[in-house]
């Protein structure tokens, strides 16, 4: 494999990874409404697993309140039935063609939980990105050993691993500290 596309394919992995980081803290809620919050829970739609987002509009009409309107009145049942289950411990209301999801303030002992779990979020997102960083240089030793990577171009280009393992990790601990923050932002 061509070191530029080793790189290449390295710093993709590496950005999706960071990008998942992203998502998953988007799914923990700090005590503002968002849509994000519950638009990837699933609900069993006609014996189908079939994302929120899918099945209705989601939107935050209050900074502490999101509305789920399903385009199938029908599944209003199966949507509150999904975000009771989904264990973020919120109570959704119907109206019979809208869910209402009020979203209460955030207790200091939750907060300090959320805290943990994002860091967990982190590390797993370090952990990802450390493990492209041992496939990349493990392929670059294994050129060096089969004597198609001259031995001083093979510790540069490990030294260039490095560096966007660096920048990835830099970006992950960004991302935990900004979390972080709007968790214990009262």
């Amino acid at each position: 494999m061509p070191l530029d596309k080793l790189l290449r394919e390295s710093k993709e992995k590496m950005d999706k990874t960071a990008e998942f980081v992203r998502n998953e803290f988007a799914t923990i809620r700090t005590g503002k409404a968002s849509a994000s919050l519950v638009e990837n829970i699933a609900v069993d739609y006609y014996g189908t697993k079939t994302r929120i987002r899918e099945l209705a509009n989601i939107s935050t009409p209050e900074p502490r309140l999101v509305v789920i309107h399903p385009w199938d009145p029908g599944a209003v049942g199966a949507v509150i039935k999904a975000v009771e289950q989904s264990g973020l411990g919120i109570t959704p209301i119907s109206d019979g063609k809208n869910v209402r999801i009020p979203i209460p303030e955030l207790s200091e002992e939750r907060r300090k939980d959320l805290i943990k779990v994002v860091r967990k979020m982190a590390e797993d997102g370090r952990v990802s990105v450390r493990n492209i960083r041992r496939t990349a240089n493990e392929e670059i030793k294994r050129m060096r050993k089969d004597g198609i990577l001259p031995e001083d171009e093979s510790f540069r280009e490990e030294n260039e691993v490095q560096k966007l393992t660096d920048e990835h990790i830099k970006k992950i601990d960004e991302l935990l500290e900004h979390k972080e923050a709007e968790i214990m932002e009262v």
